[in-house]
């Protein structure tokens, strides 16, 4: 309670009437094998297609351990999320080492170039690919950049502390230069040179600030399909002191410090602190390392301007990447036992299904191209299975979020239909046949999983009218054809038992033709009324949690169903709910009748909703006769 000592005017704010604010539901996550990127940690957020390729790399098909290539079902079900009108997406990336392999080998990384201008004995530097993946058989390219001397009548100018120049003493010629870090000396605060000896500004003929531009070339094919490599994109320039913030070592390194060049720099460099030993001291280390990197040769064009491009550059190719062994269901499930490159203790838990628990607005989870167990013997078409459950189970542990899923390829009706009644669930639901897309690479045609892209129509759907329409009746933009071309007959042996059909229409093209989940509980046959219960829920959840803690009385009582009850009042004003006025609607009990003096000793509140929740038509009838017109006078 406020005291009122002192006579005077007292200002007091009042909370106004609480509202719940909708929850969004067409945040999707895909889970799966990609050709690069992260294989553990928190999943970032991704609003288009070319955030998923400078992550995650692009469509090209996946190349597993066994020498198998696989269509890259997941980046293009990326593609097709977005092009069927999603506009959020996390992705969780598998990845399974190959059998044989122990983990601390990181089988699967790009190998190692070394500089073969130092002695033997010296420590090299080893450039490696951060992330697993054939897409890590990068060539990086170095090219050394020296500007214009910094020294001017004896001292140094345009250059910071930790800076590295090329330097040399007047009594020497340009080819006995060597690395020198700018230091400030912490009396006069001057800036001086320093390597493994310090270098008399007085007696210093010239020093060129040097940098290192840091590029990488992507592998690709050519125009008639042979390997090659896409054009240079550049990572930064960077300097060669590590205590710089902009030290090469510290931005290409295991774990960067920076989110953004944790999940788009591809490489790291490695031995670094075995250089360090072997240098002897710190402002020693930049030179040995601009040493290990470029070598002395290019090292010495420093103050030659008018030295070629070619000269001043070193490229490595990395070679060995595959994209591991095919992935089970415990790589989409997760482990406790799981370990990669990166080895951060706090990113390691985030991995597959797991890393999605981690994230609260996801409502949509697909495994796109899962349902072909990735693999050719006779037990995919049960692993693929296991894995759908596994997304399932997920879905219905999460409690707010629907899992969208494929029946394997080159299905008959009666597969699919006995594909569905191994499973029951009001958290999914089932797409057949599979479509034909574009491919982004080449254009050619390929045949789709069709889940990936259904996510992306019920967000187009959720965003249009809202999650209680049924995301059916709705074109998929992306199809050029469909597996197998239904007719009405064939689903009808397939729509009564939860397997949504994808149809085509002369003149209308390619529609999704089917809104069920795979539930045998009649009360939660649509989908659209399983999801938009998940949107009740989820926003009566997040919207009233501002109650916890406060004192349970009829106040409180009366506080929360006004709460409740305007937010249902505009549901049903948008067509969500039945009946015409809001008392046929829905009802918002919470007094004395819902709760007992044992629930109030227990600190329990109890709120009963009941709403009147608008089902999709999705049978039609009109019944019309004949009749005889009355004679007229």
């Amino acid at each position: 309670m406020p005291q009122y000592l002192a006579p005077g005017v007292y200002v007091e704010e009042i909370p106004g009437p609480r509202t719940i604010q909708g929850v969004s539901t067409s945040t999707a996550a895909l889970v799966g094998p990609t050709r690069f990127g992260p294989t553990s940690g928190r999943p970032e957020l991704l609003t288009s297609y070319a955030d998923f390729v400078r992550i995650y790399g692009d469509a090209s098909d996946l190349l597993f351990a066994n020498g198998a290539q696989v269509p890259n079902y997941l980046a293009l079900g990326v593609k097709g999320f977005f092009d069927e009108g999603g506009s959020s997406l996390y992705v969780a990336r598998t990845y399974r080492h190959a059998d044989g392999v122990p983990v601390p080998e990181h089988h699967g990384f790009a190998a190692i170039e070394r500089d073969g201008t130092a002695s033997p004995d010296t420590p090299q530097i080893d450039v490696r690919a951060r992330f697993p993946g054939a897409a890590g058989d990068l060539r990086v390219i170095l090219t050394l950049r020296a500007g214009a001397s910094a020294l001017v009548k004896g001292s140094l100018t345009r250059v910071r502390e930790f800076d590295t120049v090329w330097a040399w003493s007047i009594s020497q010629s340009a080819s006995d230069g060597a690395v020198y870090v700018v230091r400030r000396d912490p009396a006069t605060g001057i800036l001086g040179l320093v390597g493994p000896t310090t270098l008399d500004l007085a007696h210093a003929a010239t020093a060129h600030p040097l940098t290192v531009l840091v590029e990488v070339q992507r592998p690709s094919t050519d125009t008639q399909g042979l390997p090659s490599y896409g054009p240079p994109q550049a990572i930064g320039e960077f300097g060669f002191d590590p205590r710089s913030a902009t030290g090469i070592s510290n931005v290409l390194t295991v774990n960067p410090v920076i989110r953004r060049d944790a999940l788009t720099v591809p490489i790291a460099l490695e031995g670094v602190s075995d250089l360090a030993e072997f240098a002897g001291s710190a402002d020693a280390l930049p030179g040995a390392l601009a040493l290990a990197l470029l070598g002395s040769g290019i090292l010495l064009t420093s103050p030659n301007a008018t030295a070629s491009l070619s000269s001043r550059q070193r490229v490595i190719p990395l070679t060995g990447g595959v994209d591991g062994a095919a992935p089970t269901v415990a790589q989409y499930e997760g482990s406790e036992t799981f370990a990669d490159y990166q080895d951060d203790p706090v990113a390691l838990p985030f991995h597959g299904l797991l890393a999605l628990e981690a994230v609260d607005d996801i409502s949509i989870v697909v495994a796109p191209g899962a349902s072909t167990g990735w693999a050719g013997d006779p037990g995919a078409i049960d692993a693929g299975q296991a894995i759908n459950g596994a997304v399932i189970t997920h879905c219905e542990k999460m409690i707010y979020r629907t899992a969208a899923l494929d029946t394997p390829p080159n299905f008959l009706p009666d597969d699919a239909l006995g594909y569905r009644n191994q499973r029951s669930s009001t958290h999914a639901a089932l797409y057949y046949p599979w479509i034909t897309v574009s491919h982004p690479i080449d254009g050619s045609r390929i045949l789709v999983p069709p889940a990936a892209y259904l996510a992306g129509i019920w967000a187009r759907s959720d965003n249009a009218r809202g999650v209680f329409k049924a995301p059916a009746n709705e074109v998929v933009r992306s199809a050029l054809d469909l597996e197998i071309r239904l007719n009405k007959a064939q689903q009808e042996l397939l729509n009564p038992q939860g397997v949504d059909c994808l149809r085509f229409f002369p003149g209308r093209g390619f529609l999704v033709w089917g809104a069920r989940t795979i539930s045998d509980d009649p009360e939660w046959k649509y989908l659209s009324v399983r999801r938009y219960f998940n949107y009740l829920e989820k926003s009566i959840d997040t919207g009233t949690q501002w109650v916890v803690f406060e004192v349970n009385g009829p106040a409180l009582w009366d506080s929360v169903r006004h709460t409740v009850e305007g937010f249902l009042l505009s549901q049903w004003k948008s067509g969500a709910l039945l009946g015409s006025k809001p008392e046929e609607a829905f009802f918002v009990h919470c007094d004395a009748t819902t709760m007992t003096a044992d629930d109030l000793d227990n600190g329990r509140l109890i709120c009963v909703i009941g709403v009147a929740v608008a089902k999709p038509a999705e049978f039609v009838i009109f019944r019309i006769s004949q009749f005889t017109a009355a004679p007229t006078a």
